[in-house]
């Protein structure tokens, strides 16, 4: 047992470095838990899913590569340490209140303009000023019915497969788990390593999503800029902190005296 608690471990650190920075997607999902919470736990488990579902194939295809490429083991895993690098330094350069309100503002666009919209629709229907008199009118067209409305048990499988594709367009969570595994490929080479470390992906990041889903339903979008800050310096940092441990020890130089 205590052979796996590593690669779970490992695999729980992965899960938080992915899914821990407050980005567009982290905005939508509180906005979805504002408006219903059912369907928001469906979200963020579409949001796991896909985490998952990337990890799993990193983990099938990165032991098979590192196998072959075992001569130049150490400067495979020396690549992959930059990749992640890379990744954590572009999230960190973003990690400031402006990136986070900036992205907040972006991602409540779609709602805003609906809002928007529904409200400029209710004044129009609303007619005349209130002292001005003018002659009768046909009553406006009814409202749909609630027969009309999709049935509420359809809305989480919607929101489920919304999710999945939102966040399967992100290439970046595909290349930070093939970064990991192939750099971990001896380490995650047998059956029960593999799955341990997925298990750990798969919790940590559905813990991760349906405590946004909580904080959403509890404060909303009000959530400070410091904060999302914090989470991206956070997740990031972890990334970081991976990739330097995967780095060392650094490869040889191999040159002959």
């Amino acid at each position: 047992m205590s052979e796996l608690m590593t690669p779970a471990l490992a695999g729980a650190a992965a899960g938080l470095g992915v899914a821990m920075p407050m980005g567009a997607m982290s905005v939508l999902l509180l906005q979805e838990a504002m408006r219903d919470r059912r369907t928001a736990v469906a979200a963020a488990a579409g949001i796991a899913a896909v985490d998952l579902g990337y990890a799993a194939l990193a983990t099938a295809v990165g032991p098979w590569v590192a196998s072959h490429i075992s001569p130049v083991e150490a400067w495979v895993r020396l690549a992959s340490a930059v990749i992640l690098l890379v990744i954590a330094a572009h999230g960190l350069s973003g990690a400031s209140p402006a990136s986070g309100a900036s992205a907040a503002s972006g991602a409540s666009a779609a709602s805003g303009a609906s809002v928007a919209s529904a409200a400029s629709g209710a004044s129009a229907a609303s007619g005349a000023s209130p002292g001005s008199v003018s002659a009768p009118v046909s009553p406006p067209a009814p409202a749909p019915t609630p027969k009309q409305a999709p049935a509420p048990p359809a809305r989480p499988a919607r929101a489920f497969a919304r999710y999945v594709g939102l966040t399967a367009l992100n290439p970046t969570t595909a290349l930070y788990f093939a970064a990991l595994t192939t750099a971990q490929g001896a380490a995650l080479g047998t059956g029960p390593a593999g799955a341990a470390f997925l298990l750990g992906v798969g919790a940590a990041s559905l813990l991760w999503q349906q405590a946004l889903v909580a904080l959403g339903s509890l404060v909303g979008t009000r959530v400070p800029d410091r904060a999302r800050v914090w989470t991206f310096r956070l997740g990031y940092g972890l990334v970081a902190a991976y990739a330097l441990k995967i780095a060392f020890p650094l490869p040889a130089l191999g040159f002959s005296p």
